[in-house]
């Protein structure tokens, strides 16, 4: 009887292990998940979208709809996302007879949920104004209008430090002049201490001239974002006008009292808004066109220093506008954002965050 020859057990338990172990080294990253938050409602155009996380675990978006930016019946809409689908789009806010601008959505230390927005013809002349909803977006008070010269967050969020100190950026936008400014609240927004201006210092001391066909020459940073660098190294980012053309930050390092003048850095700006957000693990991500004319491509960059940026993710390269984004980091620790999508509607994306830097990966 012929006798039979069994093969190395040490072979079989190596090759069992490269048969699991092959195809997740060829195994492809985490994909975006993106949906339209509607695909119809009763406005034709939609922009300036912001995001918050609720307390169950849902999501809420609002943003500006109308017939085009600044008409009069242009108003504040939101959905909230829930079970994975998106409510169709209701009415938050409405102002008579005007135009309202650039909601933004975030949680006090005390639980409240607030959504700040502006009202009025231009950002030239709007007026700043709030609605609170102390039921997590349940329902909402009426509309509270801010004394002059106070905004709020003028298109991002705003930092909310771990003693509940609201850390605002906020912006004016003038004729030949634009600034970035903090507001500074430790009451939970019932008072405000405003801090500013932040601008970038000309390159020129030599008055640059318009060109011909330009109806105006204007220069600085509009619609600061704020994170955490640790202790109390605080950050913002910025849109910046043409001249400049980059992303351009400031610090603060006493918890956004006392801030340094603004300067850019490598990413592109091309006059267009941003977002960033401060990750749990310490980096942070910024959500910008990555051009220096363009409202598209749509990128997600990376940094371990708050200074040096990595892409790391492109949400949209076609030709057209997808602009004006708004990013945070939900309790699943992934990213989730909303930004316009050619003014027409408003799209949503899941991101998977990048594994942080190690020996063997060179992201930042």
């Amino acid at each position: 009887m012929a006798s039979i020859h069994w093969p190395n057990p040490r072979r079989i338990t190596l090759l069992l292990v490269l048969i699991i172990l092959l195809p997740l080294a060829h195994a492809e990253p985490a994909a975006i998940s993106k949906e339209f938050i509607y695909t119809s409602a009763p406005f034709p155009s939609a922009h300036a979208s912001t995001l918050v996380q609720l307390r169950n675990g849902d999501l809420l978006a609002a943003w500006f709809g109308g017939t085009h930016e600044n008409a009069p019946d242009v108003a504040i809409w939101g959905s909230h996302r829930t079970a994975g689908h998106w409510t169709a789009p209701f009415l938050l806010v409405r102002e008579p007879n005007i135009a309202c601008w650039n909601p933004v959505l975030f949680h006090s230390a005390d639980g409240k949920l607030w959504l700040y927005y502006k009202f009025g013809p231009s950002a030239r002349t709007w007026t700043g104004a709030r609605i609170v909803s102390n039921d997590d977006g349940k329902s909402w008070s009426q509309p509270e209008h801010l004394p002059a010269g106070l905004l709020g967050p003028t298109k991002d969020k705003p930092l909310v430090l771990p003693d509940g100190t609201i850390v605002s950026g906020t912006s004016v936008e003038s004729y030949s002049s634009w600034a970035a400014w903090i507001d500074h609240s430790t009451d939970n927004g019932k008072t405000w201490q405003k801090i500013g201006p932040i601008t970038v210092p000309s390159q020129s001391s030599t008055p640059q001239q318009p060109p011909i066909d330009a109806k105006e020459h204007i220069h600085g940073i509009i619609q600061p974002t704020v994170v955490s660098l640790g202790k109390k190294h605080l950050r913002l980012y910025a849109r910046s006008t043409s001249d400049i053309a980059r992303v351009c930050v400031a610090d603060s390092f006493d918890n956004g009292l006392t801030w340094t003048q603004a300067h850019p850095i490598d990413l592109p700006n091309p006059n267009s808004g941003i977002d960033a957000v401060g990750l749990r693990d310490g980096r942070i991500v910024l959500i910008f066109n990555n051009s220096t004319k363009d409202r598209t491509p749509l990128n997600l960059a990376i940094s371990s220093d708050g200074e040096h940026f990595k892409i790391f993710a492109t949400l949209e390269d076609q030709p057209g506008e997808y602009s004006y984004p708004a990013i945070i980091q939900d309790k699943d620790g992934n990213l989730d954002t909303t930004y316009t999508w050619n003014r027409k509607r408003i799209r949503y994306a899941s991101i998977p965050l990048p594994r942080p830097k190690t020996a063997h990966h060179d992201a930042p």
